[in-house]
């Protein structure tokens, strides 16, 4: 017993990262989004995002998607117009396993105060009760979850932003 104790490693510690429940409220500055529920998903790889009317169009040389987000669950009246820098269509499988060809862009993150810059894939969700799903990708070296816990962290002003 005691030769087993000294293979094993000590597990790392989180102490450095910040506790994130299995739902919390978190924000898109980018895109204008002040507040949106996500599902903090560590069975997901990549994070995606509500979007409907998506348009992938060319602007100054440059690939631009735009589209409409509802961001608030069960309510589809309040509607923000988005507008990212394509960065490529993305093969993702989703929980039901049927795979879809989506796009990909890349914005800024706002969950507990911490600025981070994240991949977001665009899907339409209307029958999801998530209208975004934060993946392994983007908490990966910033978050811890505790899936016993939820809406641990709240929105924090933009002044106080960490990076």
């Amino acid at each position: 017993m005691k030769t087993l104790k000294k293979k094993l490693k000590r597990p790392a510690s989180a102490t450095n990262k910040l506790i994130v429940g299995w739902r919390e409220w978190c924000a898109l500055p980018e895109f204008g989004i002040d507040e949106i529920k996500c599902k903090v998903d560590t069975g997901a790889k990549t994070s995606c995002l509500h979007a409907y009317d998506v348009k992938v169009l060319k602007r100054h040389g440059r690939e631009v998607v735009f589209f409409k987000v509802h961001p608030l669950q069960k309510n589809t009246r309040k509607v923000i117009y988005c507008e990212g820098y394509f960065l490529e269509w993305r093969g993702v499988t989703d929980s039901g396993g049927k795979r879809t060809l989506r796009p990909v862009v890349k914005t800024w993150l706002n969950l507990g105060g911490i600025l981070k810059e994240i991949e977001l894939t665009l899907v339409a969700r209307d029958e999801m009760g998530f209208r975004m799903l934060l993946g392994r990708e983007a908490l990966q070296g910033t978050w811890v979850v505790d899936p016993s816990k939820s809406f641990l962290q709240t929105l924090v002003s933009k002044k106080s932003l960490r990076r």
